[in-house]
């Protein structure tokens, strides 16, 4: 028979941030760390400052011990309600803009008419050649 947990709001998990009274939410469970402030090796400010949110992050990148990770279940008071998590808004993708009508135009003409700039600087090549030869 599976056992019952009691199930927490993220919210009300929040409202215990202070040094005497102190939950944290990790991995979807809740932990009442009150007691275990002092003892924090590094301190209770991490604690405090992981209150109100899911700290799984913090906690797998401060890469805590087997030892640290079994001294949890001590602590353990219950599990994250997730119908009370709030759902992540859906990222919108948004279609980078077209450049301008006249950036355009500019744009079209460059490519249409590449033959004159083309011409004009081999004219200038051919004039500069043919006139350092006479001299």
């Amino acid at each position: 028979m599976p056992t019952l947990t009691k199930l927490f709001s993220m919210e009300e998990a929040a409202t215990h941030n202070k040094q005497d009274d102190c939950w944290i939410v990790i991995d979807g469970k809740v932990y009442d760390v009150s007691s275990y402030m002092d003892d924090h090796p590094g301190g209770d400010d991490v604690l405090l400052a992981v209150t109100g949110k899911d700290a799984t992050d913090e906690f797998e990148d401060a890469g805590h011990s087997k030892d640290a990770r079994e001294l949890m279940e001590k602590y353990f008071i219950g599990e994250l309600d997730e119908s009370s998590v709030p759902e992540m808004p859906e990222l919108k993708i948004y279609k980078k803009e077209q450049p301008t009508d006249s950036v355009q135009k500019l744009v079209d003409l460059t490519k249409q008419y590449w033959v004159v700039p083309v011409s004009i600087i081999t004219i200038s090549v051919a004039v500069s050649v043919f006139f350092s030869r006479k001299r």
